[in-house]
This record gives C-alpha cells, structure tokens and sequence, in this order.
C-alpha cells in the first residue's frame, strides 16, 4: 500500500553532515538555533531579505522531534488578499461563493509538524487577531465553520520588516508581537560574516549540482570584496550566472557580474529631489532599477531591499 504525504506537506531531506562555520557569529547562531529546535516555543527570524530565514526555519523543524511531521509554508507577502483567510485558516463548503468544497487551510494542514509563516510583516490587521487567536487556544476555526478543530503545531514566523515600529505606527499588534516574540533570532547579512564565503560558494555551487567547480583565487577575491545587498541569494545567483560562462570546471573573476547596489547615502543628498511628490520619486527607481536589473524582478527587489510581492504590488500601482 502507498502512502500520501498530506496536502501542503513539504518533506524535509535529511539533515546533512553538520559543517561549523568559519565566522564566530555564524557558530553562535548555529547553537542558538539548535538549542531552540529541541523546545517548542515560537520562534520569528529576523533579517534581511536572502539572509537564509526560510533555509535556517527549515533547519530547526529538521533538528526537532516533529521532524518527521508536516512542515507548512505560509507566505503572507504573496496570498492575495481576498484568499489570505481562507488559505490560513480553511474554509466550509459553502462559506462564501464559489467555496464547492471544504478546504483544510495552511495552520490545519501543519497539524502535528511546523508552521512556517514567512513575510509576517504583510499579514493584514484583520487577520492577526484571528492569528493571535489561534496561537493562544490552539485551535482553528474554518471560515463559515464553528466546530473549533485542535491545533499542535510549532510556528515558526520570519520577516524583514521592523515589527516594534510597525507596532508603534498601529501597523501590526502588540499583543501579536510579544506572542511571536518568544525567541527572536536575528540572522545577519552576508556582509556581516564574511569568513563564511569559502563554505557558502561550496554549498551553494553543490546545490546548483556542480560540486566539483572551484572558484579562482582573484573570484574569491572579488566575492569578499563585494558587499552583497541581496545576501546569500544574490550570491547564489551570481554563482549560477557564472557557471553558464564557465568552459573549465573552474569560476574565473571575467565570469562574475557582480550587481551595483542602488546609490545610498550622500549621493542621493545632492539629487534635485526636494519638492517632488513621494509616488513620482518611487516610481522612478523603481523603473530605473528594473532596467539595471534586465527585467529580473526577484534581483530588482533585492537590489531596492524589498520583499517580491511588494515590488509587484508597487509595479500595478504605478503600471510599470
């Protein structure tokens, strides 16, 4: 007899040979993380975009007892919001039109496992009482249902947005907040751990399925010299464009094309911006990178240091 896995269940692969990172902080995150993966408290990543949230969330179900459990990823940044609630929390069959069937949402379907709620910082306010909810009785109730259905799961929530001034400019709630907040781990920018490099290429040139590639000295060079706005995923995609050029099984310094970050700082202080309307500004740079970035929408955000579903709503809104 065969077996399905149940709906919206990612299998998680095994855990590979544990490697000690070279830099100091990256160990220290590396016990944090492992430390937390035994208890079950709820615990929210914090970084910037590319910082690995998803690959670090995905570490600690995998070094927990519920392991072998479902392990459920919820983007809040890209449901659309018309179906954020019924994709969260499921809905009855005839909840609303259209709703042919009853559907189990993304917290019922990690029952027993993880709940991995990435880009916490776009879950609407009208959804985060209901999410706070949930949390506190642990149960869900579907959309167009009163029977309260029994709910254990670990939540494990990510983002790259300041959750405390979003609670302070009424953007997202405070008692959320502090229920999510039960350990906070930050996770730091490529920038920040350089020392790391030499392993990251390894692991990252392996996924991409050429283990046996080097990186010449002068690319090496070239990587650390860069300050990698994108993080770890901008570094997997130069790595990846790379390849494509590479006749040898070896990366040279000709085959990297290392993006420019966009112009910080006292740059933009002597720009004639002063007087124009905000939407004008954003909407220009917006356009401007989408051209350096070739129409790459992904490299686009990160280069503007925003989440992909925000650049496509700020691309609808200004028609680009």
């Amino acid at each position: 007899m065969t077996l399905l896995a149940p709906s919206g269940w990612t299998p998680v692969p095994p855990t590979p040979p544990r490697v000690v990172p070279a830099s100091p902080r990256s160990r220290k995150l590396l016990e944090l993380v492992t430390r937390l993966a035994q208890t079950n408290v709820t615990v929210t990543l914090i970084g910037e975009t590319g910082t690995g949230k998803d690959v670090t969330a995905r570490l600690i179900h995998s070094e927990s007892p519920r392991a072998k459990r479902p392990f459920v990823v919820f983007d809040c940044g890209a449901v659309p919001a018309n179906l954020m609630e019924s994709e969260l929390f499921g809905h009855e069959r005839g909840a609303f039109t259209g709703a042919i069937a009853v559907h189990q949402g993304a917290l019922e379907r990690a029952r027993g496992g993880t709940m991995f709620l990435d880009e916490l910082g776009e879950l609407p306010l009208e959804l985060q009482s209901r999410l706070l909810r949930v949390l506190d009785e642990r149960v869900v109730r579907r959309v167009g249902g009163a029977q309260p259905i029994p709910l254990d799961v670990r939540v494990i929530a990510a983002t790259n947005r300041d959750l405390k001034a979003m609670v302070a400019e009424k953007r997202f709630r405070q008692d959320l907040y502090f229920r999510i907040a039960q350990a906070v781990v930050h996770l730091p920018a490529l920038r920040e751990r350089k020392e790391d490099l030499p392993q990251l290429v390894a692991t990252l040139l392996t996924d991409l399925g050429r283990p046996e590639v080097t990186v010449a000295p002068a690319a090496l060079q070239a990587l650390k010299a860069h300050d990698w706005p994108g993080n770890v995923r901008e570094l997997k995609n130069a790595l990846a464009y790379a390849l494509t050029f590479a006749d040898e099984p070896q990366i040279e310094r000709e085959h990297l094309q290392l993006l420019e970050p966009a112009r910080q700082g006292s740059e933009l202080d002597h720009l004639p911006l002063g007087g124009l309307l905000l939407d004008t500004v954003e909407r220009v740079a917006i356009k401007q990178t989408l051209d350096k970035a070739q129409g790459n929408k992904l490299r686009a955000a990160r280069m503007l240091g925003i989440a992909s579903s925000t650049l496509y709503k700020k691309m609808k809104k200004y028609g680009l």
